[in-house]
């Protein structure tokens, strides 16, 4: 893996990539799915539009960014070349920025709150645009961390669906806990609500995530190496 201050090579980020595809592939056929079953999110944050344009060459077309405002300095370029490009905004929204990020974002998977979900429905309609939409779960009840809490995602979910495309449910485990018992969480709250989509895993954990049922994973560091 390349340092902090090493630029990585196209063949570090094409070898990155595969060996990323063939772990999600080995660990979703452990619970019952294959690779093809689970979207892996190459997150790009903090990255340059040089490293990126090395994994769209390696044929990457999903990525993640946690900032609006630096996803439009990189991305408003790449994706009129890579009209295939799919772009999902992985970290907290503002509202003062839901338009910015309509204008920009594919999917959204930081859906918490009630104010954020009827600016994302009222600006989308003003757009003409209605991206899928994660919610998230707080799924560790932590107060420095977004997220709808647990006790209360049934009723946000209803909330939502009358609003959004709601897609799934997405979770971001506390950093010292074992993922696998909010993996789990996120899961049986997805299936009591009938939703097919699971954003969970990190470079950290993507594989445990994968053989649990998601079907996007988040993959920063193990693709592209410490972050600039």
């Amino acid at each position: 893996m390349t340092g902090p201050s090493m630029t990585p090579t196209a063949s570090q980020i094409a070898a990155h990539l595969d060996e990323v595809r063939t772990r999600i592939d080995k660990a979703a056929r452990k619970g019952g799915r294959t690779g093809a079953d689970v979207t892996l999110i190459a997150v790009s944050k903090t990255h340059p539009s040089e490293v990126i344009k090395l994994a769209l060459a390696a044929g990457q077309r999903h990525f993640g960014e946690n900032r609006v405002q630096e996803a439009e300095a990189k991305w408003a370029a790449l994706k009129a070349k890579y009209p295939d490009v799919v772009l999902h905004l992985i970290g907290g929204l503002q509202t003062n920025k839901v338009g910015d990020a309509l204008a920009l974002f594919d999917v959204i998977h930081t859906v918490d709150r009630p104010k954020l979900a009827e600016a994302i429905a009222r600006l989308g309609g003003e757009l003409g645009v209605r991206p899928p939409c994660f919610i998230q779960v707080n799924t560790g009840e932590e107060a420095q961390k977004g997220g709808v809490m647990p006790l209360e995602t049934d009723a946000f979910v209803t909330e939502c669906r009358g609003l959004l495309d709601v897609a799934g449910l997405m979770c971001i485990p506390p950093v010292d806990d074992p993922p696998a018992p909010h993996f789990a969480l996120l899961k049986k709250f997805a299936r009591r609500n009938g939703l097919a989509g699971l954003s969970m895993g990190m470079s950290s954990d993507y594989e445990t995530a994968a053989e649990m049922g998601a079907t996007h994973v988040r993959v920063g560091s193990a693709i592209f190496g410490a972050r600039g």
